[in-house]
């Protein structure tokens, strides 16, 4: 039955390995060079994608190449939008908004700042880049904290807030093998079956009730007001913007989206972490683009949802289309 159902899956569009390394250096974690793999989402395989890579070990479709006058595009899984049609991710769409000026795409899913900051100091030593467009997500904030799983290298101590490099432990050979199984990567990748999370299920639903009656409704307790802590924020920004120093380098260009669940919340209230590091990157030089007001003008006139669906809120084409005119036009600004 094993056997029957390797070879099934073999033939449908399951997810197979990305086979991510340091194939760049022991800072930046990247595809092989020229690999091709399948992406889909979920059990039935929805939006199934085939990838390849370029000679950098990045999805784009061209390779780098030493250019002053190319675009680096920088960011995590929202940059790379490897669930969409090659036509519709977002380094294509600026590159056509740019009248074919060459945008190299440097999206890397699984990271934050510091690690976009080393992709920005890479691309402007090995290609002579000097404008650079960074797709920023509210959460890449205290995602450079080590240990939130989205860090290939570079990150902050939480305790500290100390700067230090936390690299990823190379795949043990038991797991270089069961990457070659579809039916291992239709379970991890398609159903994402986690034995620790199972486990903790299971012992946290076989305790008994506790701190109210069985069978009642649990007394939420009163919402307090609590201070907003900016000392990560400002740790995160000042390391970021110091490994950047965008002093003598072409123009920084961030667009920070918004929450996934608030885009089409006109009511939404303002984040204040958000609100300043866009205040705290204007100060550093860099062009703000922010996409809440985007997002508002959008919804006055339509109803369609920005999402790729209700089971993946990363950007669909549209969004993605609102978000790079924005960046074009702030590229376009003398």
């Amino acid at each position: 039955m094993l056997l029957v159902a390797e070879v099934i899956f073999r033939l449908l569009p399951v997810s197979t390995s990305t086979q991510t390394d340091y194939h760049l250096g022991n800072k930046l974690l990247t595809y092989p060079p020229h690999h091709h793999w399948r992406i889909s989402t979920g059990w039935d395989l929805r939006d199934a994608q085939t990838l390849s890579s370029n000679e950098q070990g990045f999805v784009s479709e061209h390779d780098f190449t030493r250019n002053p006058n190319a675009i680096a595009l920088i960011g995590d899984s929202y940059s790379e939008s490897s669930m969409l049609k090659a036509n519709d991710r977002p380094a294509v769409q600026l590159e056509r908004l740019l009248g074919g000026k060459p945008v190299y795409a440097m999206g890397s899913p699984g990271t934050a700042l510091l690690d976009y900051a080393e992709r920005v100091r890479w691309a402007r030593q090995n290609f002579g880049i000097q404008d650079v467009v960074i797709l920023m997500e509210p959460g890449d904030i205290q995602q450079t904290l080590c240990g939130s799983g989205n860090i290939h290298s570079e990150c902050l101590d939480p305790k500290t807030l100390a700067p230090r490099s936390e690299p990823r432990p190379a795949p043990s050979t038991a797991k270089r093998w069961v990457r070659r199984s579809a039916l291992a990567q239709y379970i991890n990748s398609q159903l994402k079956f986690s034995p620790q999370r199972m486990w903790a299920t299971a012992v946290s639903q076989s305790r008994p009730a506790q701190g109210h009656d069985v069978g009642k409704a649990a007394v939420k307790p009163v919402a307090t007001k609590i201070e907003t802590d900016f000392s990560v924020l400002n740790a995160v920004s000042k390391e970021f913007f110091k490994r950047i120093n965008n002093a003598e380098a072409g123009r920084l260009i961030i667009v920070i989206d918004t929450a996934s669940n608030q885009r089409a919340n006109k009511s939404r209230p303002d984040d204040p972490e958000r609100l300043q590091f866009m205040a705290l990157a204007r100060e550093a030089g860099a062009t703000v683009v922010d996409a809440s007001p985007i997002y508002d003008q959008h919804f006055q006139s339509s109803n369609l949802s920005l999402d790729v669906g209700p089971y993946d809120k990363h950007l669909n084409r549209k969004g993605i289309a609102l978000l790079m005119t924005a960046a074009a036009q702030a590229l376009a600004r003398p």
